[in-house]
């Protein structure tokens, strides 16, 4: 295991990337391992050409440093490669180290990465991205495009709540919703997410019988018909009830046609281009991680 090369992608904005790389080369060298190949993100490339170049330069493990954009941009790279992704915790949401149950301390990630078990997981796919926790349109995408970046820093994942609030009276969609082979079904609703781990913000288990290796997404239909109902469909959703304004199914492929408008949608809370189709295809245990 000594012999293998190993790899930093830092968001050096989410964190002290002076102080971590000393941190994370003392701790490689305390245990054997060759100093890390070191890469840093920028506005306009956000993580994946980094891990693309670490993998070509022989990495075998890359360690992804940043907010929930870097780590999804990792994944991206890493999908389909002889890699695994290793987390460091440095962002907002920590969504994919949130449910893989990693430790949010640099010494603890590390020993993981080095000491710790390999499994592979599903991604999913949307216009050619891949993600691993969940894709989203309407509400859901809604708050994290409009999340302040001051309020994320200074009181995290509660910036998204202060998000919500302002988008609770927002307009409903009118979608059309395709399942694998099946016809696409009309709904009215707030949002749609193609979740692939139970948990999102805040360990809002919004999919709690989602699974991330059993090759299919969990299909959740929000359609609250008033603000207030959202009271009774969070309750529901913390107490892992089921809720008459809360749909879910299970698939493989999702079409999802908004009519006549465009949607904001996002992938593991990174915001992407709105447009009026989510189109979202799994690539069953695609990418090799590093889990306790």
């Amino acid at each position: 295991m000594a012999s293998l090369r190993t790899a930093v992608v830092v968001n050096p904005t989410k964190c002290d990337a002076e102080q971590l790389r000393k941190d994370v080369h003392a701790l490689l060298t305390d245990a054997g391992w060759p100093p890390p190949a070191w890469y840093e993100t920028t506005a306009d490339s956000p993580g994946a050409d980094q891990a693309t170049q670490a993998v070509r330069a022989g990495a075998r493990i890359v360690f992804a440093c940043g907010g929930d954009g870097t780590v999804r941009s990792c994944v991206d790279a890493l999908a389909g490669s002889q890699a695994a992704l290793a987390v460091l915790p440095a962002g907002t949401g920590n969504l994919l180290a949130g449910n893989l149950g990693l430790p949010t301390d640099v010494p603890a990630a590390v020993d993981v990465a080095l000491h710790g078990n390999r499994r592979r997981i599903d991604v999913g796919r949307v216009d050619g991205l891949r993600f691993a926790v969940a894709a989203g349109m309407g509400f859901d995408a809604d708050l994290l495009h409009d999340a302040p970046a001051a309020l994320k820093r200074s009181v995290g994942w509660l910036a998204y709540v202060v998000s919500a609030l302002r988008h609770l009276g927002g307009p409903s969609l009118t979608v059309d919703i395709a399942l694998d082979d099946g016809p696409p079904r009309r709904h009215r609703v707030r949002t749609v997410l193609v979740a692939n781990v139970s948990e999102l913000r805040g360990g809002l288990s919004v999919a709690p019988e989602a699974s991330d290796h059993d090759g299919r997404f969990d299909v959740v239909v929000v359609a609250p018909r008033r603000p207030v109902d959202w009271l009774g469909v969070v309750y529901k959703t913390l107490r892992r009830q089921p809720h008459d304004q809360v749909l879910r199914r299970t698939a493989a492929a999702v079409d999802v046609h908004v009519v006549k408008t465009v949607a904001n949608r996002q992938l593991d809370g990174d915001p992407i281009e709105p447009s009026d189709r989510l189109t979202v295809r799994m690539e069953p245990e695609a990418l090799e991680v590093c889990v306790p």
